[in-house]
C-alpha cells in the first residue's frame, strides 16, 4: 500500500553530511516502491514542513544530536507520526554514552574500562594509563575521537569540538566488529579492517579508509558472544527497529572473553554500502526490502 512518507535528513549535527547521504539513498528506493515521498532537511520549521505533509511515517534518516537523542522523537511522538527506528527514552540513553554504559554493566555486558572526567584533565596527561581513547559523551560516528598512545599533556589535539566533560575508556587492542540487530534480532558480523590506522572519522567515511569482511571470519565462540550481546544490549535500552553494535575483540585472549562493546547506534547509516544494509545483503535482504521493514516496522513509543 502505498503511502505518504517523510524523509528526515541533514539537520544541525555534526553529522549532517552523513544524513544528507543516507537520506538520499532511502527516498530514492521508497519513491521506486511507490510512495509519496518529501525529504525535509530538517531545521526549525521542522514540525510545520511535517504538518503540512500530514505523512503516514516519519522516515528518521537522521544523526547525531537531536536526530538520535530523542529530541525529534519526542516531535514525532506530540505530533503522533510513527516513526522508524527507537523511541524517545532508547534514543536518548544509547546517545549518552555513561549512562548505557551503566545500563551495560547492570546486564552484565563488558564495556572496557572507562570514566567521565573533564576535558581540562585530559589535557594535563594523566586521564589513564595509555593507550587509552578519548570521545565526547553524546556524539556518534567517532567525531571527536581521539586515540591516546604517549602520556603528558595532549596540547597538540584540538579541542574546540569537546564540551567540559569527557569519556575515557582504555583502548582494547585487536579487531573492530560490528553487529546489525533487526527487531530484536542479531542478524550478523561484520569485521571492520581500517587501512590508516584507528577507526576513527576519516577512516569510516573517507573512500578506501577502511575495507569490510561479510561475515567475520571468527571463532564461532566469539561471533555467538558478539550475536548475542548486540541482541541483549537492544533489549537493554529498550530499542526498536533497526540498531547496530560495536565491539573491540582483543583477540589475544582465550574464548569470547576479550569481546567488549563500544557503544549501541540506534540511527546506523543507511546508504547501499553501509554496514547495517551489507549485513542484510548477507542474509539475502536487499537495500529495498531492509527500508520497506523499517517502515512497516515503524510505530509511536516503543
Amino acid at each position: 500500500m502505498a503511502k505518504r512518507i517523510a524523509v528526515l535528513m541533514g539537520g544541525r549535527s555534526a553529522e549532517r553530511e552523513i544524513s544528507l547521504i543516507s537520506g538520499a539513498a532511502v527516498a530514492e528506493v521508497l519513491i521506486d516502491a511507490g510512495h509519496a515521498v518529501i525529504t525535509i532537511d530538517v531545521g526549525l520549521g521542522v514540525a510545520a514542513d511535517l504538518a503540512d505533509f500530514e505523512p503516514h511515517v516519519a522516515f528518521n534518516a537522521l544523526h547525531g544530536r537531536f536526530g538520535e537523542d530523542g529530541c525529534i522523537q519526542g516531535l514525532l511522538e506530540t505530533l503522533e507520526i510513527p516513526y522508524t527506528h527507537s523511541g524517545v527514552l532508547a534514543s536518548a540513553l544509547a546517545m549518552d554514552k555513561p549512562t548505557a554504559r551503566t545500563l551495560f554493566a547492570d546486564a552484565g555486558i563488558p564495556c572496557p574500562e572507562g570514566r567521565v572526567v573533564p576535558w581540562d584533565d585530559v589535557r594535563k596527561g594523566g586521564a589513564m594509563e595509555p593507550p587509552y581513547v578519548v570521545k565526547p559523551t553524546n556524539e556518534g560516528s567517532s567525531v571527536g575521537v581521539v586515540l591516546v598512545t604517549d602520556p603528558g599533556p595532549l596540547d597538540d589535539i584540538e579541542s574546540d569540538g569537546f564540551p567540559d566533560q569527557v569519556l575515557v575508556e582504555r583502548f582494547i587492542p585487536g579487531r573492530e566488529l560490528t553487529v546489525a540487530v533487526m527487531g530484536g534480532e542479531a542478524m550478523g558480523v561484520t569485521e571492520i579492517k581500517p587501512t590508516v590506522g584507528f577507526y576513527d572519522y576519516q577512516a569510516k567515511y573517507a573512500d578506501g579508509g577502511s575495507v569490510h569482511v561479510v561475515p567475520a571470519d571468527l571463532p564461532a565462540v566469539v561471533f555467538n558472544a558478539c550475536m548475542g550481546t548486540a541482541a541483549l544490549a537492544h533489549d537493554q535500552l529498550g530499542c526498536r527497529g533497526v540498531t547496530r553494535a560495536d565491539f573491540r575483540y582483543d583477540d589475544s585472549q582465550d574464548g569470547a572473553d576479550g569481546v567488549y562493546l563500544l557503544e549501541i547506534n540506534t540511527q546506523p547509516g543507511m546508504t547501499h554500502t553501509s554496514l547495517v544494509p551489507e549485513i542484510a545483503a548477507a542474509k539475502g535482504m536487499d537495500f529495498g526490502s531492509l527500508v520497506a521493514w523499517m517502515v512497516e516496522d515503524a510505530g509511536c513509543q516503543r
